[in-house]
């Protein structure tokens, strides 16, 4: 299949190269020269805008930072809907706000294509593993053309209902996970300063009531989890940026929708405490180090 993708970052990357090892035909758009050469070599090629990438493609992958992005690639003058054809589908795979989702979508269908949005979890690891799972937000219809395209990325394929309806899924597993790793955290760094130790208490929690994802696969205490990113420096995995852009745009959402979110909004601020002192560039279960001394 000939497919657009557009956007090479840390997650659109390895999607489009797994892509490429499955033998579609790729047309990549991307700022990022060495991300492009190093596609090109497996096989793909390289167009100048969306709009070329688009034109004459059988399929348009987007996935891209923000919803400001998105926006500008799709509606731009240079953008998809410039280049792609009536009929073809598309799909967004960027983490963005519910309604944006559904603007686009509903440019793309006055001219006759048919659009989801896709938000994807399992990081840059099933990024490059293929095992991704994918949120999808598309009628019936669409979703059974995309879901064997997107299951050579992924091992879950979701349908959560109608366009939009993937990033409504999506921010609201986010808002949990930073509420369920500010808990982890605090009851991580509690018992530390009250004297157990550490793996201990971890292990009680984890055949306990408090055992949940955050404790149990991703512990934000260095040393419990070897693979995660606590016992590395709290290097690679998924970046506290990204979950304050996350939660921003739960916050918003609930807004909008004139639903409470207090713990999400306590976790939104923490979150930027720990953006502005300058730790947003580690996983975001550092933010553990905002309960523990020094060290």
């Amino acid at each position: 299949m000939k497919i657009a993708f557009i956007g090479l970052g840390n997650m659109g990357a390895p999607m489009a190269r797994n892509l490429i090892k499955a033998g579609h035909s790729l047309n990549l758009v991307d700022l990022n020269k060495t991300v492009l050469a190093e596609l090109e070599q497996l096989g793909g090629s390289i167009s100048a805008s969306a709009r070329e990438a688009a034109q004459g493609a059988e399929l348009v992958i987007t996935m891209l930072p923000a919803a400001v992005h998105v926006r500008s690639v799709w509606l731009g003058e240079d953008g998809v809907l410039a280049g792609i054809g009536k009929g073809v589908p598309a799909v967004d795979c960027s983490t963005i706000d519910p309604q944006t989702a559904r603007d686009v979508a509903a440019a793309a269908a006055k001219q006759g294509v048919a659009m989801a949005d896709a938000p994807v979890s399992g990081g840059t690891g099933g990024a490059t593993a293929g095992t991704l799972t994918f949120m999808v937000g598309a009628t019936p219809e669409l979703f059974a053309t995309l879901q064997p395209v997107l299951a050579q990325m992924g091992r879950n394929i979701v349908h959560c209902g109608e366009v939009g309806t993937g990033q409504i899924a999506k921010i609201c597993n986010n808002l949990l996970l930073a509420i369920s790793m500010v808990g982890v955290s605090e009851a991580m760094a509690l018992g530390d300063a009250l004297g157990i130790d550490t793996g201990v208490l971890a292990g009680i929690i984890n055949s306990s009531t408090g055992r949940c994802w955050s404790s149990e696969m991703y512990n934000p205490w260095p040393g419990i989890v070897e693979t995660a990113p606590a016992s590395r420096g709290y290097t690679g995995g998924f970046g506290a940026e990204l979950m304050l852009k996350d939660l921003g745009l739960a916050t918003e959402a609930a807004r909008q929708a004139h639903q409470p979110v207090v713990l999400g909004a306590v976790a939104q601020q923490l979150y930027q405490a720990m953006s502005q002192r300058g730790e947003g560039g580690k996983d975001f279960s550092a933010i553990i180090n905002s309960y523990r001394k020094p060290q």
